[in-house]
This record gives C-alpha cells, sequence and structure tokens, in this order.
C-alpha cells in the first residue's frame, strides 16, 4: 500500500519509575494529546491491548536493560514463518537462508561454518560481531541464552596494524588503526574482506573491496572502526560519499599490498619473489610435515604486480632476502621515516588506551551516581513511611 510519505514514524512512549511508590508515571517528551495518541497507536498494533499489559513487559527487565518482542511474523508461500526459531532452540534463522551444500570438500565445508557465512542467516553469530568492543557489564541474551562475543581479529593470522589518515576538511588529522591477516584456515576458508565499524557498532561485515581473480587477496580479512563516515540510517551502509570512496580505495590498495607481502606463507607461488627466494619456500612448503594444515598440497600461483609487494602497507619500501623473510631497505631515509610511523602509532596507541581508561572510569562514576540516587529514593520512601506511622 503506498501513502506517499517519505518519512517513517515510530510511536514512542517513556515511563519514569517511582521507587518511593514503586509504580511508573508517563513522562511527557512533548504534551499529553502526543503521548495518547502514541499510546493508542501502540495498543492497537501491538500485541498488548492496553497500557497495564504494555507496563508488565518490564518486570522481568530489572534495574536496566532492552527487551526486543517479535511478533505478527509473515507466512511464505509453503506456509513457514519468515523466521525460524525451530531449527536451533538458540537461535533465531532467516527461514531458507541457511544452504548447506553436501559436499566432502574441506574447502566447502569450513567456509560454510567460518561466521562470515553464518551471519547471513543466523541472528545469533551477527549479534556476536556486532560491537567490537563489548563492556564488562553488557550482555546479549538471545532465548534465553547468553551471546558470546566473537572477536574477528582472534581468527586472523600474520597479522598487522595499518595506520590509515583521512583527509577531512577542517577537522583535526584523524588516525584510523586498520588490523589485518589472512583468516585462519586459509586458503581454504573462501572468505576476504573487511569489518567495517562506525563508534563501535557493526555496520559492513566483511566489505569485499578487491576482486580475488586468480587468488589474489583469498583470505585476507581486515577490521576497523570509520567513525568519520556517515552511516544510513538503518545501520546496514555508508552513505556513499567521497570519503567512502577513498577509503574503499584504500583499503582495496590494503589488501593487494598484504596479499604481496605474505601470500606465499599460504603456499602460493608468489611471482614478486626472486627465484631462489620462490624455490626455497616450494621446497619449505611441500616438505614432510613442515606446511600449515590450511596449506594445500599442491602450491598455487599468485600473479602479483611487484609494486604491490615492494610497498608495505606504511608505504615503506622493503625487499626479500634470500628465505624470503622481508627485511627493510637499510637507507636513511627509510629509517627515519620508519622511526616517524612508529612514534606516531605508538602515541596513537597510548591515546586509545587512555581513552579507554577515562571511559571505564566514567562509567564507574556514573554507576556510582546511579546506586547514590537509587539509595537516596529508598531513604525518603523509608522516611515517608515512618512519617506516615
Amino acid at each position: 500500500m503506498e501513502t506517499g510519505c517519505d518519512d517513517v514514524l515510530v510511536p514512542t512512549v517513556d515511563y519514569q519509575y517511582d521507587l518511593t511508590t514503586a509504580s511508573y508515571t508517563q513522562l511527557l517528551r512533548h504534551n499529553q494529546k502526543l503521548f495518547s495518541s502514541n499510546l493508542a497507536i501502540l495498543s492497537k498494533w501491538s500485541p498488548f491491548a492496553s497500557e497495564a499489559e504494555l507496563l508488565k513487559q518490564f518486570d522481568d527487565i530489572g534495574e536496566h536493560g532492552t527487551k526486543i518482542i517479535v511478533f505478527n511474523l509473515w507466512f511464505n508461500d509453503d506456509g513457514d514463518m519468515e523466521l525460524d526459531f525451530n531449527s536451533d532452540k538458540k537461535d533465531i534463522l532467516i527461514t531458507g537462508a541457511q544452504k548447506k551444500v553436501k559436499t566432502n570438500k574441506h574447502e566447502k565445508l569450513v567456509t560454510q561454518d567460518y561466521i562470515a557465512n553464518r551471519l547471513r542467516y543466523s541472528l545469533r553469530a551477527y549479534a556476536s560481531i556486532l560491537y567490537l568492543r563489548v563492556p564488562d557489564s553488557f550482555r546479549i541474551i538471545l532465548r534465553g541464552k547468553d551471546v558470546e562475543p566473537h572477536n574477528v581479529v582472534n581468527d586472523l593470522l600474520y597479522r598487522e596494524c595499518v595506520l590509515y589518515k583521512p583527509q577531512i576538511a577542517g577537522l583535526p588529522e584523524l588516525s584510523i588503526v586498520t588490523t589485518i591477516g589472512f583468516v585462519k584456515g586459509a586458503p581454504d576458508t573462501d572468505v576476504q574482506g573487511f569489518n567495517v565499524y562506525h563508534k563501535n557498532r557493526l555496520i559492513t561485515p566483511f566489505w569485499k573491496v578487491a576482486s580475488n581473480s586468480y587468488g589474489k587477496g583469498r583470505g585476507v580479512v581486515g577490521i576497523l572502526d570509520a567513525s568519520f563516515i556517515k552511516p544510513t540510517h538503518d545501520k546496514q551502509d555508508f552513505e556513499k560519499s567521497v570519503l567512502h570512496q577513498r577509503l574503499e580505495n584504500r583499503l582495496k590498495e590494503m589488501t593487494y599490498e598484504y596479499w604481496g607481502l605474505h601470500c606465499h606463507r599460504l603456499g602460493y607461488d608468489n611471482k614478486s619473489l626472486p627465484k631462489a627466494s620462490r624455490a626455497l619456500y616450494r621446497a619449505k612448503q611441500t616438505g614432510a610435515g613442515s606446511s600449515p594444515a590450511s596449506v594445500p598440497h599442491q602450491l598455487l600461483t599468485a600473479d602479483v604486480p611487484t609494486s604491490s609487494c615492494v610497498q608495505s602497507s606504511m608505504r615503506q619500501k622493503r625487499n626479500f632476502d634470500a628465505l624470503g623473510v622481508i627485511s627493510d631497505i637499510n637507507n636513511h631515509q627509510t629509517k627515519h621515516r620508519d622511526v616517524i610511523q612508529r612514534k606516531r602509532f605508538h602515541e596513537y596507541k597510548t591515546l586509545t588506551l587512555e581513552n579507554d581508561k577515562l571511559r571505564d572510569e566514567c562509567l564507574q562514576y556514573e554507576e556510582s551516581e546511579k546506586q547514590l540516587v537509587e539509595k537516596e529514593q529508598k531513604l525518603r520512601y523509608q522516611i515517608a513511611k515512618e512519617t506516615k506511622k
């Protein structure tokens, strides 16, 4: 049904809990008329026909928290609900989205089971990576069971931290740290892309910015918080802008740079390496018991341009020694630039740790203030009871 409206307005009502009377009182953000109108809409379209039924939903939340109630689900053409509550008693799945391919191939099995695939249909998997950092006092409970946070950084091998400084007119210089590496199980795990967060909240999971033709970029995964870009209203993507395009281009470069520096570690035949190094790595990877479990028996070929392999994520020129180990070119200019970049990165990490410490202290003060307010209200309630006697 078309309404001709451009905006979606969600009716909300606010209440304040009074400890002295152990009851809820209406909190008018605007006026009584708007409050009554919103309450009437909620009573008509929600499962709760009265204000009393609505307020009863707060009984099992506790002192703080959020409750989400799913109702009035649609049925598809086969008569199944759009959300599947039966396949997994601890999860909510999208009906029909979980397509398990029957195969004996290890490559397809590990890809199917990895979180990058499961989050497409599993609410529990999606919620586990929804926040980049989770405070100790924060919990997500799904169908009565806690959701365990999943830190994708812990899934990465050969991790590197790359400093990215977006240029934003009129704003002070920003420094964004991107953690990048090969996902465990690569190259068998056919996953790549960046988990991009905005103010600690996931916006684009495993954003594929680079084409992995000929295997190039396969298995490269990164994590960053891009709070300098504005997300869309539904928090499912970022608004397309010059800053967004620049970030996409830089992440693409970052993928190829990292791939060029480390792809031989997974058994790829990196053509940018000297022939002697390639031969040594080929012998090492195919040696008995020397190759990691994720490396295929047959070495793959990576057609990587030399330009992407001789630059590190910090734009430092590097070369490979006879064993294929990366070493910095010994010249004064490169060393000087390296010292400056390391110093800046150290300063950034120090500021980040200090910021986290101050945030934790702030949360503690807020919690203490809340406890004192509750204590005051209880004392007032006791005084009021004694006065009545």
